[in-house]
């Protein structure tokens, strides 16, 4: 497939549009429908039937109110844990984890399909952390950090994808190597720290 694609990526609505976005579907996942999330992982149930029912079903939810609102609305691909380190623990490689990433944005877009409102829906592909959302692991550099995300962004970049949301970063090379990868793939990025209750990073 490689750069061929030519994809129109939805823009951002104007600064004063009401954006809904969703909220949390690896806790819903958890605490509302008992599911088992080894590694918090969610990305892994876009493979089967059942996983992508629950993932429609939650983002239905947030389309519904955006809908009702008149809003803008912004739906996270299951993908925040769907990185090299991650999906290895989980006993996936590379090339299976490109294919559940394609599948995880595929739920939210089938969505979009359907979306009849005057303002946008956006798909996002979230990225986590390669480690731990909350502490420190191994710092990279922001070198390594572009390098070690670029895989996950580069598939995200050949998906319907509009924008991609890191989420839980623990300190700024990552953040900042997340910034490049998206840069190289021509991807708009948006960027959300993990805060201390002091409001520092965990990076001090």
């Amino acid at each position: 497939m490689g750069h061929m694609t030519n994809l129109t990526r939805t823009p951002f609505p104007s600064p004063d549009t009401l954006v809904v976005t969703d909220a949390g579907l690896e806790t819903w996942l958890l605490f509302d429908r008992s599911v088992d999330l080894p590694a918090f992982a969610a990305y892994p149930l876009a493979a089967t039937v059942e996983g992508r029912a629950l993932f429609t079903e939650y983002y239905e939810h947030y389309a519904a109110i955006a809908a009702e609102v008149g809003a803008a609305c912004l739906l996270e691909a299951p993908t925040w844990r769907a990185n090299p380190d991650w999906a290895a623990t989980l006993g996936h490689d590379r090339v299976q984890l490109a294919e559940y990433i394609r599948a995880a944005v595929a739920v939210p877009d089938a969505l979009r399909g359907g979306w009849t409102s005057a303002e946008p829906m956006l798909i996002s592909g979230a990225v986590g952390p390669r480690g731990d959302g909350y502490r420190i692991d191994v710092a990279m550099s922001a070198d390594e950090a572009a390098e070690y995300h670029s895989f996950q962004i580069g598939v995200f970049a050949e998906t319907p994808v509009d924008v991609v949301t890191a989420m839980t970063i623990c300190y700024a090379e990552e953040a900042i190597g997340i910034v490049i990868a998206a840069r190289e793939h021509g991807i708009p990025v948006v960027i959300s720290f993990t805060v201390e209750t002091d409001g520092r990073l965990p990076s001090g």
